[in-house]
Order: structure tokens, then sequence, then C-alpha cells
């Protein structure tokens, strides 16, 4: 079959708009399995998606880059799959495809190698006593600031460690010295050390470092790519004034606290009993259980490195690194041989997919196809490709305002 194109669509075609609140049409409502691919709705500006809906309950969590919005996982798992059934997402990055499919009643089963992600997603999806997490993230909260403001210690800038009630706290850690003021250091180690007390440590470990990302000794407008710590006052380009680096780090694990037990109410209204299991390992490597088809957003070649956009955690949680199993990472660049070595690695990971799956399953990929990589990984697959689609996409954070392009591959096992 030869695949077809669908790219921009024109502002008649955009006919369905969000609105805020429960129980309300969203981008992805009318979309049903009969839904002919070229109706779909994939080009929105932000007045159709405003930023509170692309990051929704516990898809905000905790920041994390290269992650595809809730509302294009949405659509497709409307389209190709029904409750009852089982999505597989071998790059399970944040947890979005996992998420969303819960929500609709349907299966979900994902693989990481990073052991943050794991942690992330096992935090977004558990079933929660909400009293119960309420009570521990208040608690843990309040613990902390009983402890750091007893402290009679004085910290400046740059000096490293802290005072916990006449114990000493510091870290091992360079980096975490290197990158955190002593105050917000003492803050973060007091809150970590106190996380074994209490039953959803998973969670409390996701608020300390959201708080910690925060926390940093970097500019306000450079949070996804600090190169070293900010120890000056700075031209802020996010606040269009001169700042001043962070020394605090409670005012962040009280912000994100609140956030958190927000979010997790508000999912707790909206999921299902739809089973989710995350497993922390090579999806190139493992057998992968029975499922009905594929949702995914691998990572792309040469563009972030996944472990480190995550350092401070894995420093204050001591968690594995694996970077160094990690597919296309910023580090290993994007020349020839690099790209090779990427096609091979991705279309190991869905040949293992397609193993698992009967004849006539879909693997629906969502990436940036810049080096023109899929049409190589589907042939290394031996999948039937149904249609590719192109979504317009406006970066709308940061500094990172630039517009692309993505690819949304539809393949079918034979």
């Amino acid at each position: 079959m030869t695949p077809y194109q669908i790219s921009e669509l024109t502002n008649e075609e955009r006919r369905v708009s969000i609105y805020e609140g429960s129980g309300e049409p969203t981008v992805a409502d009318s979309v049903t399995p009969d839904t002919p691919l070229d109706e779909l709705n994939l080009n929105w500006r932000e007045r159709d998606l405003p930023e509170r809906e692309r990051t929704k309950h516990v898809h905000r969590l905790h920041p994390y880059l290269g992650k595809f919005i809730p509302q294009l996982v949405e659509i497709f798992l409307r389209k190709y799959f029904s409750p009852g059934q089982t999505v597989l997402d071998p790059f399970a990055g944040s947890g979005t495809t996992l998420v969303q499919a819960n929500e609709l009643g349907i299966h979900a089963v994902g693989y990481d190698i990073s052991a943050f992600n794991v942690l992330l997603i096992r935090a977004k999806t558990r079933r929660y006593d909400l009293s119960v997490v309420r009570r521990e993230v208040l608690d843990i909260l309040e613990k902390a600031r009983q402890r750091t403001d007893s402290d009679a210690y004085q910290p400046t800038l740059w000096s490293a460690g802290g005072n916990d009630g006449g114990k000493k706290v510091t870290s091992r850690s360079e980096y975490l010295n290197q990158w955190f003021a002593p105050q917000a250091l003492n803050e973060l180690l007091t809150y970590r050390d106190l996380i074994e007390n209490y039953q959803e440590q998973d969670l409390l470990k996701v608020i300390l470092s959201r708080s910690a990302r925060s926390a940093r000794l970097t500019t306000h407008f450079d949070l996804d790519f600090p190169k070293a710590p900010q120890t000056e006052p700075y031209w802020c380009y996010k606040h269009s004034r001169y700042c001043t680096p962070t020394t605090e780090a409670y005012q962040f694990l009280k912000r994100y606290s609140l956030d958190t037990l927000r979010r997790l109410e508000e999912f707790s209204s909206q999921r299902t009993n739809a089973a989710v299991t995350i497993i922390h390992g090579d999806s190139r490597d493992l057998t992968l259980p029975q499922v009905d088809g594929v949702i995914t957003s691998p990572p792309y070649v040469g563009l972030i490195d996944y472990h480190e956009q995550h350092r401070y955690a894995y420093e204050l949680l001591d968690l594995e690194d694996r970077r160094g199993f990690e597919i296309g990472a910023a580090k290993q660049g994007a020349g020839q041989k690099a790209q090779r070595e990427y096609q091979e690695a991705i279309a190991q990971v869905f040949r293992r997919a397609c193993e698992s799956m009967s004849s006539g399953g879909r693997l629906i990929v969502v990436a940036g196809d810049r080096h023109n990589l899929y049409g190589r990984i589907a042939e290394l697959c031996d999948v039937e490709v149904e249609a590719i689609l192109h979504r317009h996409v406006n970066r709308r954070t940061g500094r990172r305002s630039s517009e692309f392009y993505e690819s949304i591959f539809i393949w079918r096992k034979p």
C-alpha cells in the first residue's frame, strides 16, 4: 500500500474546540475508529489547546524534555484501541501513553531504561488513598521546615554543607555541592532523609526531584539545558530584569507539594481500573508480553541525553545510571555512523514489539524525522506503512520558541 501524506489542516477543518472544565468536549473526544485519517485535527494553536490542557493532572508532576502531548496519544488510542485491549510503549519516557490509556480503560505496558523515568511513571499511575497521600505530603513538608528552621547555621552562597539540628548535613556528590547553594542543599537533603519514614516514597521522591530542578544554581530561563552553575546576578530573559540565583529550596518543596496533591486529585476522578505495568529495562533485549499495538515516541538521534537531564535526581536519590544503554544519545552526535546505529537499535525494539502482536496490529510512532531515518526502520521491521502524517508543532515554552514538524508513522504488522 502506498502511504498517503496529511499536512497542515485548514481553518475550516479545525472544527473541534477545547473547553476548560470537566465533561466538556476536547480535541480528541470526537475521534472514533471510523474517523478517517485525513479528518484528524493534529495541528493545534494555543487557543485550541492551551498549556493547562497539554499539562493536565499528573502529566505535569515533573517537567520532562521530549515528551509528546497527551491529546495526540488520546486521538490514536481512540482510533485504534478499545477498552480492555493492551497498548505497549517500549520507550515509556514520562508515561504519557500509559496515563492516557488508563483514562480510556485500556491496559498499558511500558519499558524504559531510565530509573528516574520508571520512578516518575510509578508515581503518576499508582492508585492512591488520597487521604494518606495528603497527610504524608503535608507532614514531611512540615518536618523538613521545622528541622531547617531550627538550624542556627547561616550559610553563604559559595560554601558547601549545612546543619540539621546540630548534625552536619553534607553530600559526597560533587555535583550537588556545585549546583546548589548551601541552604538549598541542606533543605533538599533534610527532606530526602525523611522520606524513608513514609509509605508513598516514590511520590515524595518526585516532589523532591522537581524541587531540586528549580532550586539549582542556574538562570530562570535555562532550566532545561544549564551548562554551568550560575553564581552571580544575571540579566533574566524570562523576567526582563536582573535576577540572582536561588539560595533556598523549601519554597519549591511547598509549591510542588500542594500542586502534586491537586494533580493527583484531578487524575483520580478520571482514571479507570485498567492495569498499568512499567518495567525498568531495555526493550531491545526483553521478551515483551502479548499486546494489541504500540503507541510511542522514541528518542531522537543526537538530541537529548535523557539521564543527564535529570542528573540532580540521580545524585540525590542514588538511582542506577544506565546512560550507556541510551539510544540516540546527544553525546553520540547525529553523524552517519550514529544514524545507522540508531536505525538498527530502534528497529530491534519494533521487531520485538511485532513478535508480541497479532497480525494486523498497529505501531503508531511519533518522531521528528529530520534525517529521514524511519523509511529504513520500517523496512528493517518488515511492517506495512499505512500512512505518514505530518504535524506542525509550535514550541511555546522557555527560549525554545522555534517551530518544527514531527511525523506520525502508522505501521501495520502483516
